[in-house]
């Protein structure tokens, strides 16, 4: 492009992106999907020729169960192919693919995957061990926790389904198999062990995740939402994210705990969406400034500013704040001289995330415990929770 020209297209560079969000709705049938989608147009594939009796026999009993683990659960895993939307300087849709992995659930075609394989796709489609693909649709997501439901429609095939396992059980330096199709190369197997337990992560949606199985099976960009196994072939996690400074596996993996998964896929199958419990109060984060302003005796915990009239905290006997008290901060009026919560169920909450994470297994209807700072004196109080309102959790 000669200078004058690309001088005028920078200066058109707001009014076209103006434009981009004033585009009416596109039909997602109308993109052109065979430039994102490869994997999708590549021709069948099978599980090649099984190994001979006489080559299983070399195997000493970790290879053969780890063999017999592949054997058994590597047609449960599937492609999950999303297609987003861009514009180019033209205005013109350009579809963006992206790919990740699944688990079959059932024969009703579910798949367990992550939310960020799913999130801003107009189409998704599934692939299965053999080459089949299948459209598919979002049956509910759980940002919280970088998962989704997806399903597709077998018409009929009976299909291989991953065992859910039980992850509390699990121990550093245990076995296990992670099966995903990273960069592309559909069912791949690594090996590792479980390197750590209850990892906190902060996901890119901005949710603190606790519990998050950290192992040094290599897990790479396409493992996204694939199971992570144990030698019993039974998925005890969901590969999520990695820690890569190079932009590969440096041997520093994590996957959301299966326990937390069972919840979130009762959930979403129930009702298409995941109810947690929730304290109905406007929640304000103590920080040292803020306390030193408002004498606050303490600089971490969560100041009740207001309860919500009615509501939960205040049948419980949660304070707010004095309305003839405030600071404004940012905008928002924060009264003063009302509780503060220190923790719930014994888990310190200093930050809305800590709020949210410790909500997190909960269900409206359920009794949780707070400690309470009032009066320089610390009690507890228990409150029943009500549903959490969508915007409570981002």
């Amino acid at each position: 492009m000669k200078p004058r020209m690309f001088a005028a297209a920078a200066a058109l560079a707001p009014f076209l992106l103006m434009s981009c969000m004033l585009l009416p709705p596109l039909s997602s049938d109308d993109l052109p999907l065979e430039n994102v989608m490869p994997a999708l147009m590549a021709p069948s594939y099978s599980d090649g020729t099984p190994p001979t009796a006489e080559r299983l026999r070399d195997l000493d009993p970790e290879e053969r169960a780890v063999y017999e683990v592949y054997r058994a659960v590597n047609r449960g895993v599937v492609n999950v192919t999303s297609v987003s939307v861009a514009y180019n300087w033209f205005l013109q849709a350009v579809p963006q693919g992206g790919t990740g992995s699944g688990s079959i659930l059932d024969q009703e075609g579910n798949v367990l995957t992550n939310f960020h394989v799913v999130k801003g796709a107009v189409r998704l489609f599934i692939t299965l061990y053999d080459g089949s693909n299948f459209d598919a649709r979002v049956v509910g997501v759980d940002p919280e926790n970088d998962l989704a439901v997806v399903r597709f429609d077998p018409a009929g095939r009976e299909l291989t389904t991953v065992t859910i396992g039980v992850s509390e059980s699990l121990v550093v330096g245990q076995k296990v198999i992670a099966l995903g199709n990273p960069f592309g190369l559909q069912r791949t197997l690594t090996v590792g062990v479980v390197s750590s337990l209850r990892r906190p992560i902060q996901t890119a949606e901005g949710f603190l995740m606790r519990d998050l199985i950290q192992t040094d099976a290599a897990i790479n960009p396409g493992n996204s939402g694939g199971p992570l196994l144990n030698l019993a072939g039974s998925m005890i996690g969901i590969n999520t994210m990695i820690v890569a400074p190079a932009g590969g596996n440096v041997g520093i993996g994590f996957a959301v705990p299966i326990d937390i998964a069972r919840r979130v896929v009762s959930d979403i199958l129930s009702s298409g969406a995941v109810r947690r419990g929730w304290v109905e109060f406007e929640p304000v984060p103590i920080f040292p400034a803020l306390a030193q302003r408002a004498g606050i005796p303490v600089t971490k915990g969560i100041l009740v500013s207001r309860v919500v009239p009615g509501g939960n905290a205040e049948k419980a006997g949660l304070r707010g704040g004095d309305p003839s008290r405030y600071l404004t901060m940012g905008g928002r009026t924060v009264y003063l001289g009302g509780d503060v919560i220190l923790s719930i169920e014994r888990l310190p909450v200093w930050t809305v995330m800590d709020l949210l994470g410790a909500l997190e297994s909960t269900h409206p209807g359920e009794t949780i415990r707070l400690e309470v700072l009032r009066g320089g004196q610390k009690i507890m109080i228990p409150v029943v929770l009500a549903a959490r309102p969508p915007a409570a959790g981002g």
